[in-house]
């Protein structure tokens, strides 16, 4: 298990366009969450032990902004033939389990992951209401072993922030976690 950080995107970066199957078999794309106030992009996947972690966590925090409407979704980039843990069956078992209530999508080409210049799993992006990057950084300081509890403070600040429409916290902290795992050949080149 390699360690790979974020690549922290440019601020200001305009969401890229998605559109995925989800677990339940519905395509849902960027546009359906054009009336939300924010956009939370989540590349995740079932089996890295950084997003086992923070699952509880990350499907309180989900709750916890539903009633103030924020788009948020999961993304799996994962190469499913190498790592057959992350496959659609066991992403629909995963959501249900982890009691996820944002879509959890599946992006098969990993032309999503790359648009969005995500690195690893976890990898946050936030948008604000014009779907402007405000935010690409950790969940919270907690990682598997160090014993400081998940709690998902560095997100929800910028979360608040954004709502309230104020700038997203300047100092941003590069998540780290699994990297997403490539087809052959499909690495991106922007490592």
């Amino acid at each position: 298990m390699a360690l790979t950080p974020s690549t922290m995107a440019p601020l200001g970066m305009t969401a890229p366009d998605f559109k995925l199957p989800a677990t339940d078999g519905r395509l849902v794309c960027r546009a359906d969450f054009d009336g939300s106030p924010a956009l939370l992009v989540v590349f995740m996947c079932n089996h890295c032990p950084y997003v086992v972690h923070l699952r509880a966590g990350l499907a309180r925090l989900a709750l916890d902004y539903q009633s103030k409407k924020i788009g948020m979704v999961g993304i799996n980039s994962n190469n499913v033939q190498t790592h057959p843990a992350d496959s659609p069956a066991r992403m629909k078992e995963e959501a249900r389990q982890a009691g996820y209530v944002f879509p959890y999508l599946f992006d098969e080409d990993q032309a999503v992951a790359k648009s969005y210049r995500a690195a690893c799993t976890p990898d946050f992006f936030l948008f604000d209401q014009s779907r402007k990057l405000a935010y690409r950084g950790q969940f919270d300081a907690s990682r598997p072993g160090n014993g400081l509890p998940v709690t998902g403070d560095h997100l929800r600040s910028a979360l608040d922030a954004v709502l309230s429409g104020r700038p997203a916290p300047s100092i941003q902290i590069p998540s780290m976690g699994c990297n997403i795992k490539w087809k052959p050949g499909n690495e991106p080149d922007y490592f």
